[in-house]
Order: structure tokens, then C-alpha cells, then sequence
């Protein structure tokens, strides 16, 4: 019951806050493990949280974990999404929906591993070729928290508010944001926690 109202019951990343105020922190995560899967949105008929269901499955959230050993690995948050480059469509491409611009948007989806796995060589080895075990080194981020829905409306929002007022203070950012989600989708949107995170030197 606790998470329909946004309780986090599972392992977050461990991290220092150097700066707060101002609407946004600034803070420094340290390296991490993370199972990832890239895709493009139409693989899950247009869904862009479609690649949750092939992590999900190689930590074993749905029963028998879809990796070697078989290990289950316990669930943590947030879940990470971040758009990627846009890729030149290649011929032929057969699909229902209407698209158009002739290229389209990657996806990648990203679980943050339990602290326990140090390496990428400690975690399990996926059985799904399609989710890549990969070590982050450590990260700073300015980020803003804020809760309800996160529709890209409201992303798109906070990005440009955030990008802004770290420009305005002086911190050179590195790359594009990354959307961090911390609750299940049953979880009513008031009581829900997202972040945007800008990268930052």
C-alpha cells in the first residue's frame, strides 16, 4: 500500500549534495553498475518505457531472471531514461503509425545495479543480448526533484528551467539530461518522485 503513495522501499544510489538552493542540487554520485537497453520506441509499438519489461526480466522481477546464473538482483531506484541520438532510417522500414522526418529517436533505459556488484565482470551476464552491463564512472548533476506525472510537457519544462539556472550560476554542463523515475506506475501521481539531472563538470 505504502508505494501507491510513493514510499521508496528499495536501494537508491548513495550520493553528496555539494550545493543546494536555488530550486536545484548539485550533487556527486559514485561509480556504479548499471544493466541498460537502447531501443527504438517503436520495437514496443510506440511505448518509450518499453525496454522496462527486458530489465525487469533480467533481474527476475517476473519469476526466473533472464541472466546466467540465474541470480536474482534486487530492484533499486531510479529508473533512468535518457533519448539518444537520432538515427538515420534505413529502407525498408514496415510499420502501422504515420512517422516522418525520415529519422528517428533512440531510447536508452537504464536500472542501477545494488551497491554489492563493484565491476561490471561481478554482475550476472544477461541472457537477453540486448541489455548491456556497463560501469558508470562517478557523476556530478545538477538536479531538480518535483513530483506528478512526468509527461514530456513537464520534462521538457524542468529541463529548460534547470539548464538555465546552471548556466546562469556558472557550471559548464556536459551532455543532456537524464530522466530519473523512482516510483512504480501504480503509484498515484501527487505522491510520485522524478528528477532531472544535467550533467555537470
Amino acid at each position: 500500500m505504502g508505494m501507491v503513495f510513493g514510499k521508496i522501499a528499495v536501494e537508491t544510489p548513495k550520493h553528496t549534495v555539494v550545493k543546494s538552493g536555488d530550486g536545484y542540487e548539485i550533487r556527486e554520485y559514485p561509480p556504479a553498475v548499471a544493466a541498460e537497453v537502447t531501443y527504438d520506441p517503436s520495437e514496443f509499438k510506440g511505448d518509450k518505457d518499453g525496454g522496462f519489461m527486458v530489465l525487469a526480466k533480467y533481474i527476475g522481477v517476473f519469476g526466473k531472471p533472464e541472466n546466467q546464473k540465474p541470480e536474482k538482483i534486487a530492484m533499486t531506484a531510479p529508473v533512468i531514461t535518457k533519448e539518444g541520438e537520432k538515427i538515420a532510417m534505413t529502407a525498408p522500414v514496415v510499420t502501422k503509425e504515420g512517422g516522418g522526418g525520415g529519422e528517428k529517436k533512440t531510447v536508452t533505459m537504464q536500472f542501477l545495479l545494488p551497491e554489492m556488484y563493484k565491476k561490471a565482470e561481478d554482475a550476472p551476464h544477461p541472457t537477453d543480448e540486448r541489455v548491456v552491463i556497463k560501469e558508470e564512472g562517478g557523476r556530478k548533476y545538477g538536479v531538480v526533484t518535483f513530483s506528478g506525472t512526468a509527461a514530456e510537457s513537464v520534462v521538457s519544462e524542468k529541463v529548460k528551467k534547470l539548464r538555465s539556472d546552471l548556466e546562469r550560476d556558472g557550471f559548464k554542463i556536459t551532455g543532456d539530461f537524464v530522466l530519473a523515475r523512482y516510483n512504480p506506475p501504480w503509484t498515484l501521481p501527487p505522491f510520485k518522485t522524478n528528477e532531472v539531472m544535467i550533467p555537470v563538470e
